[in-house]
């Protein structure tokens, strides 16, 4: 159980490292569809969805000026919500197919 943990807390630390950090360096270059409306000429008639003014939206944190600190708190936040998530769907996939025994 202490090896699962370890595992478990190395995997988590490097991912918000990599998420804070590194997501900073990812290419700025326009996304497979957005480059293929480019090329094709239909990018203007693109309309924002309806998160857009959201907090998270374009990969930042709304109110952070600082865009390298904004991209890495996006990041942290990301691997922190996707972690409580997925903890709590195999938690709860864990009991019903416990209880089922």
């Amino acid at each position: 159980m202490v090896k699962n943990k370890n595992f478990l807390l190395a995997g988590l630390l490097a991912s918000l490292l990599l998420a804070g950090v590194a997501s900073f360096y990812a290419s700025s270059s326009p996304d497979g569809l957005e480059k293929v409306a480019e090329d094709i000429g239909f990018i203007d008639s693109a309309k924002d969805h309806a998160n857009a003014d959201g907090a998270l939206a374009d990969y930042g944190v709304k109110g952070i000026d600082n865009p390298r600190f904004s991209t890495g708190a996006a990041g942290v936040i990301g691997v922190l919500a996707t972690g409580v998530i997925s903890t709590g769907l195999f938690m709860l996939v864990r009991r019903k197919s416990g209880s089922e025994k």
